[in-house]
Parts: C-alpha cells; structure tokens; sequence
C-alpha cells in the first residue's frame, strides 16, 4: 500500500528528526525475511553512527551514514516509519488496532532508532514485506538501479505507453516505467485523465497520454502536499471509496464505482467518467 506520496513522507520524517544526530541507541528483531542485510550487522553499523543524509526514488528510500555506508529500506505492502508515541497518523490498512502494544512499545516494531536528541523512529510490519539492508552509493544500489524515471521529480516518457498493448492500469504499475506510481496512485491518475484502466497503450491518443502525464503530476503533488494523509485528499478522490472490495462503497458522489481486476490488481474507477 505505501507508494510515492506514503514514503517521501517517511523521508522527510527521517530528514527533520535524524539528519545531523548521532544514534544513540539502536535495536533491531530477529527477522531474516524483512533484513536482507543481517540484522546485527545493521544494528552494528547504525549504533554510534550519524546520520548525514536521506534520499528517495520511487518506493525506496535511504538514509546517509557518516562512515560512508548507506541504509536502504522499502516499505512493501504495509510498513510504516513513524515517531514513537504518534498514533495520529496510519495507513489505511492499519485500521483502528492499537499502534503500541501493552507495555508501550511499538507493534510490529523491526527497527527503532534514537537520535541523542529529539524523537525516536520505528519501522513497523505487521505483514513482513518490508526490506531493510545495507549498501554503498545509491546509484549503485541493484533496486535503485532497476527503477525507471521518479514519478514525481523527473520526466517520464508517457507517450511511450503507446507502443504497448498491455493495459494501461498495468503499464502505469511498472516500476522501470514510473518509479513509484502504486495502485492506488494510479487509478487517481486514470481517473483525473479520463481514461478507463482497460484500455491498452496502444489505444491512448496524444492528447490522453498528455492528460496522463499532467494527472501523474497533479495527483503525486497533493498527495506529497498532504504529507500522505488521506484525510486532507481531495473529496472526489477515489482514495475514499476505493478499498473494502466487494463490500465497500458503490458509489462516488452518486457515480457508479467499479472495481475490476486487471492482471491480478484491483482497478477502482468510475465508468461514467472515464472511457
């Protein structure tokens, strides 16, 4: 579930509360499926260290360490960054259970750092899909390597959506394509275009590919603006509708909403505005 907007949220978090600080107290969970990096090894090389810098594209994001190594972390389906004692701001898919456990610590909890001054950060995952491990330059990174252009810091090339008969809900989920677009990034975007999420690239006319590219824009500025709250989202954004699957709501403001699946991805989108 966390895309774009839901990680540079967690940089920013990172950049205001750790860069420039010294760690002071680092702990990391046994956990051999989210550190791909063992998870003493990155205990050992965050304990002490400072933290010079943050970085992000797409879904990854990093954090710079004095002694010239670099943490790298990806969120997967349901991990957080939070200040600890925060409650006020979740996924949707934490729902309303507790984020603290019975003794006050955080659940799910896989990585906590502490500054020498100021907040204390948690990476949480209920679900283990989030992945941690340690590297030198970005650039040299294998998973930052594989990204296409950041969706919402450099150009992408839309109109080559055209030469493809895929679906462009599908093509608009490639992450060597836009670097950080998800699935719900990306039916806000079909919806602001106009365009239905069945149609093939092939189909699309330049005028629909220019729609797309100021809608991918558009849609990651106010997410990013909001700070990936979706209480501050727009109220005609399908965000509010989208989840629940067959038992959520049917409808948006009176208009029909749909929800399809294209090559096993949930597709939320109203027929009566986008063709």
């Amino acid at each position: 579930m966390p895309e774009l907007p839901e990680v540079e949220t967690v940089r920013r978090l990172a950049e205001r509360v750790l860069v420039g600080r010294r760690l002071v107290h680092v702990e990391t969970v046994d956990d051999d499926i989210v550190y791909e990096t063992p998870p003493d090894a990155v205990r050992d090389a965050l304990s002490g260290a400072t933290v010079t810098g943050t970085g992000r594209k797409g879904k990854v994001f990093w954090w710079h360490l004095d002694h010239g190594a670099t943490l790298f972390g990806h969120l997967g389906m349901a991990g957080w960054l939070r200040e600890v004692g925060d409650d006020g701001k979740r996924l949707v898919s934490h729902g309303s259970a507790p984020l603290q456990d019975g003794q006050g610590r955080p659940r799910f909890l896989k990585l906590l750092v502490a500054p020498e001054s100021g907040s204390a950060l948690a990476l949480t995952d209920g679900r283990r899909l989030a992945r941690v491990w340690l590297g030198g330059d970005p650039s040299d990174d294998r998973r930052v390597q594989s990204l296409g252009p950041d969706a919402w810091l450099e150009e992408v090339d839309v109109k080559a959506l055209q030469s493809s008969k895929a679906a462009v809900k599908t093509l608009l989920l490639d992450q060597s394509r836009f670097a950080g677009i998800g699935n719900w990034v990306a039916d806000e975007v079909l919806l602001a275009a106009g365009v239905s999420p069945h149609r093939t690239g092939d189909t699309l006319t330049d005028d629909e590919c220019q729609r797309i590219a100021h809608a991918i824009k558009a849609v990651l500025d106010v997410a990013v603006r909001a700070e990936a709250d979706h209480d501050r989202y727009p109220a005609d954004w399908l965000f509010h509708v989208r989840w629940g699957g067959g038992r959520g709501p049917t409808h948006l403001h009176g208009e029909e909403v749909r929800r399809d699946s294209i090559n096993g991805r949930t597709a939320a989108w109203l027929p009566a505005r986008q063709h």
